[in-house]
């Protein structure tokens, strides 16, 4: 393996592998802290109508996917807020319509592009020097913006009518949420794909949660064992000519189920 460090797909990989850990840690943590992986799951899965409409209107993947996945994200998020006792129901409707959106857009378009299931699955080897700079200014906003409101999310995290008393604009801050949501979810869907996206922003922080005593440690914790998790998929799928955000994934769901196992018998011990 170190060898292909001389190549420079391997190291455009590596790259961008940090860039998504450090993201899925950021924003992972407050996935998992605020209990919406199902919402989040929902605009990974509808982000798949903005790759169809930038496919269809041959416009750059990052500017169609990003607005419509940011305009998902908004919606549910008012859906919940606005009628929380429905929510479910009606984020499983947007999932689903959004990837309808996508297939039926996909299928308008003449030809058929192979590139498509990279967006699906992932393709962290062919990641480009030109895709490594939007993934830089991407986490770099989300990064200043996790940081800048760090107090407000703390708070809307584990105790939102609280902090709605201090003045914390709650409602204003959920929407933000689910917007750095989206886009990192765009951001890492080159890495792992629109269908496994959702793991890599969920087990690390669920790892790292029985070990942080912060959000910020927490956070600090699951971005390195994504950052891990990726390293050693990049390893495995370079090594046995492997789907690459399939690897990573799988090497994240061993890590999960031997903490899951460790967790039960220490709990058992005591």
């Amino acid at each position: 393996m170190l060898e292909a460090l001389h190549y420079e797909f391997i190291q455009n990989a590596i790259l961008a592998g940090v860039l998504t850990g450090i993201v899925c840690g950021a924003l992972g943590s407050l996935v998992v802290v605020n209990r919406i992986v199902f919402i989040s799951g929902g605009i990974a899965h509808a982000a798949y109508g903005g790759i169809g409409l930038a496919v269809y209107l041959g416009i750059p993947f990052l500017a169609g996917t990003m607005g419509f996945t940011v305009a998902v994200a908004v919606i549910m998020a008012l859906v919940v807020i606005k009628m929380k006792h429905r929510a479910d129901t009606i984020i499983g409707a947007l999932w689903a319509v959004g990837m309808a959106i996508g297939i039926i857009l996909t299928d308008l378009t003449p030809g058929y592009n192979v590139d498509l299931i990279s967006y699906l699955f992932g393709s962290i080897l062919t990641v480009s020097r030109s895709d490594l700079y939007q993934m830089s200014l991407l986490c770099s906003i989300i990064l200043f913006l996790v940081i800048f409101f760090y107090n407000d999310f703390l708070a809307l995290s584990y105790d939102s009518e609280f902090a709605q008393l201090r003045g914390v604009p709650v409602k204003i801050l959920y929407v933000l949420l689910m917007i750095l949501i989206a886009v990192s979810i765009v951001m890492v869907i080159r890495v792992v794909g629109m269908i496994l996206v959702i793991a890599l922003l969920t087990i690390p922080p669920f790892i790292a949660e029985k070990y942080a005593e912060s959000l910020g440690t927490m956070m600090f914790y699951s971005a390195g064992l994504a950052i891990a998790f990726s390293m050693a998929g990049i390893a495995l799928s370079y090594g046995f000519n492997l789907t690459s955000g399939a690897a990573i994934i799988l090497v994240s769901g061993v890590a999960f189920f031997l903490s899951f196992l460790i967790g039960r018998k220490s709990s058992g011990r005591t």
